[in-house]
Formats: structure tokens, sequence, C-alpha cells
């Protein structure tokens, strides 16, 4: 039986938060993850016993003084799929559902953290993929490809030639060795085709010698 789709019905007024730095998780798209530690195993029993089983992603950053604190945007994915292993650890695919803003965290008696979250501003992200009129996907590819030669990263070149628009963009965003920083502007960016803009400043700054976390701060 298909997984019924989430609504914004289903979204929680208080989200478990999963704070994990350079992994960025996007509407639509999937992120493979390995669950070991004692308290995100907690997290994950308790996001089994909800029909939405959400786990929100949001990324730590430093402050001027060194310590470090939530971003203001994560997003939050459903768990669609799973597998133990002997020793009690999980592989987990989430699936990208909704961004959300962080409000306040809630203290409680959960091992891991917890948050008040505002999906508002982000109810686009519900509906269906985005398109992105302005992609250029002959351009797109031959920078791709000058990058990831530069980078010797490899993919599938035939799937991303057929990929669509948010799926190729996403996809990139999500596996290009950014810094958090980066990987953050990412994520807010208001629309795919404003992603794509930043993805690309991104790379044509690496290939010119850049470091990418220098760029966006």
């Amino acid at each position: 039986m298909p997984t019924p789709a989430i609504t914004a019905a289903d979204l929680p007024d208080v989200l478990a938060l999963f704070p994990l730095p350079g992994a960025l998780l996007l509407p639509r798209a999937r992120l493979p993850l390995h669950i070991f530690e004692p308290r995100y195993l907690a997290l994950l029993e308790d996001a089994f016993k909800t029909r939405a089983r959400l786990i929100g992603m949001i990324c730590p950053t430093a402050t001027p003084s060194g310590a470090r604190r939530l971003s203001a945007i994560g997003c939050a994915g459903r768990v669609t799929s799973f597998s133990e292993t002997e020793d009690g650890r999980y592989m987990i695919t989430l699936t990208g559902i909704s961004r959300f803003r962080l409000r306040d965290e809630v203290q409680g008696f959960t091992p891991y953290r917890r948050a008040q979250v505002d999906w508002a501003p982000f109810a686009r992200d519900l509906g269906p993929a985005e398109e992105d009129p302005g992609l250029d996907r002959a351009a797109f590819l031959a920078i791709l490809a000058r990058y990831f030669a530069a980078e010797n990263l490899s993919t599938d070149w035939g799937g991303l030639k057929e990929a669509e628009p948010e799926l190729l963009i996403n996809a990139i965003s999500m596996l290009a060795p950014f810094a958090p920083e980066d990987k953050q502007a990412l994520l807010e960016a208001p629309s795919l085709a404003t992603r794509r803009e930043t993805l690309l400043t991104l790379i044509e700054f690496a290939l010119r010698g850049g470091k990418p976390e220098d760029l966006i701060q």
C-alpha cells in the first residue's frame, strides 16, 4: 500500500531535531543516514510511533565566540526506508517534506533536542516539484563536469542529463562538498532558480581557486 502523502495538517508544532553539520536535505530529495548514537536511536524510535515519521534536519553553526548554535532554518524529512543492523544501528532514508523556521527550543525529558517550528513561510514545499525555466542544461552540465573533474568527484552523467530540473539542481546541491554555511544558503534559497544561481556561483568561485566557504557568509 502506498504511503499516504504528508499534508499541512500532519506537520507538528514541535519537531524532533537532528543537528548535523554540513548535511543538506531539500524538499522531495532523499538523504541516507546512519543512526548509531543512543539519543538519535531514541529519536528514531519515537518517530516510528507517529504517522508522519518526521525528523528535523538542521545545521549547527559556529558563533564568533566559538560556541555552536542551530541555524534558523532546517528541513523536515520523513523516514521512508530503514534497515537495522545486528548490533542495533539503523540505516535510514529521509525524504524531504518541508523546510521550517526554528522558533524556540523545547525543554523536556527526551535525550534529543526538540523545538517549536513555523512551517508557514514554506507552504510551497508541500506542492509539486518546482520548475526552472531559466535552466540552460547544456551549460550547467558543462561547468558541472569541470567542477567534478577538479574535485575528483564521480556521478551518473546519463542520469543527470535526463533528470528533471529540481532533481538535478537539488542532487548537486546535496552532493557537492561545500562548507556548512554554503549548504545553508542553498537550503534557504527562495526558489529553484535562486538555488541554481547560488550553486553556480559557488562552483565558479571554486573553479577560480577560491574556497566556497569564503564566499557566502
